[in-house]
């Protein structure tokens, strides 16, 4: 009425206590920057990637869980939103598969940016606590995470026509689980010798079993 304007200030939402930690913690919260040489199955990447599909009218969300020594994706999905729901998703497929070869993720360490997904409760729930594993973030984004995301850069520029393709989400999950299969059991890896990781742990008898066998997501 006076024609006063108002002082507005708008607060900084409170971190949740996962990112607090996390910004105490530092460097520190790297698991993986420790460890020159990972095991077998010790160390999983994992983080969302969009995949463009519908003649590049649409796109999705791709979440694995890859294994540093093998390339062996061990779970993986798809999905519309990069959210806590798609990752649990891909976690329990991962863990399907391992429980396939004779194996659990108690003790192995997931590694993740810092991705509302990768710090909500649920997530770290179902890996501290339901699977028992350890959990590793990345500190600077993408770069600390380079594994996973060589892993996509090669399968979108080998696979991105197929993708931009697909008629709807149905078929792109199709077609991703056709081109991960084939990335474990046929495509040729120059860091396990040029071969593919499914014959690479044959060859090296990493497990148990003699075959693992890739958990398909639900759909």
């Amino acid at each position: 009425m006076w024609d006063l304007g108002l002082r507005r200030r708008t607060r900084k939402p409170k971190a949740s206590l996962p990112r607090a930690h996390l910004k105490r913690r530092g460097w520190r919260a790297n698991l993986v920057a420790g460890i020159s040489t990972p095991g077998p199955f010790q160390v999983l990447y994992t983080d969302f990637s969009e995949l463009w599909y519908e003649r590049g009218r649409k796109k999705a969300y791709l979440i694995p869980l890859l294994d540093h020594e093998t390339k062996y994706v061990l779970g993986w999905a798809v999905g519309p939103r990069r959210d806590t729901g798609r990752a649990l998703e891909a976690l329990e497929a991962a863990a399907r598969t391992l429980a396939e070869a004779g194996l659990t993720l108690e003790g192995r360490i997931v590694h993740q940016d810092q991705d509302p997904a990768f710090t909500s409760y649920r997530w770290l729930r179902a890996v501290l606590v339901s699977e028992k594993a350890r959990i590793s973030y990345s500190v600077n984004g993408a770069r600390g995470n380079t594994v996973v995301e060589s892993f996509f850069g090669r399968l979108k520029v080998e696979n991105g026509s197929l993708f931009h393709e697909a008629r709807n989400v149905w078929e792109l999950r199709r077609i991703v689980n056709e081109r991960i299969v084939y990335h474990n059991a046929e495509r040729r890896h120059s860091t396990l010798g040029n071969r593919a990781p499914e014959d690479y742990i044959k060859d090296e008898e990493i497990l148990p079993r003699p075959r693992v066998a890739l958990a398909q997501p639900s759909t």
